[in-house]
């Protein structure tokens, strides 16, 4: 393993735990106000959407999801080790 480097990539969920669609969101905050963990700030300019200030304290509980009016505008990012995956039964 000498003179091998390793390089560890940050997963994207920790780097953007959400993703705004601006062709859906109307800039409601909603999501601003009602986040847990106080992550977003409203855009300066009025109808964009929030901006995420501290990513890596995302708790991801989705509560920003739920309360947005518009489906499709808010996606959450979920970390891949916390994703369930279901398997049908026979």
């Amino acid at each position: 393993m000498k003179g091998k480097k390793i390089y560890v990539h940050p997963e994207a969920a920790a780097l953007q735990p959400l993703t705004f669609d601006a062709g859906i969101c109307d800039g409601c905050n909603r999501c601003v106000e009602v986040c847990q963990v106080d992550i977003l700030v409203p855009d300066p300019k009025k109808g964009n959407p929030p901006v995420v200030v501290y990513p890596g304290e995302c708790w991801y509980g989705g509560c920003c999801v739920a309360i947005c009016p518009k489906p499709g505008a808010i996606k959450l990012n979920t970390p891949l080790m916390n994703r369930v995956h279901w398997k049908k039964k026979d």
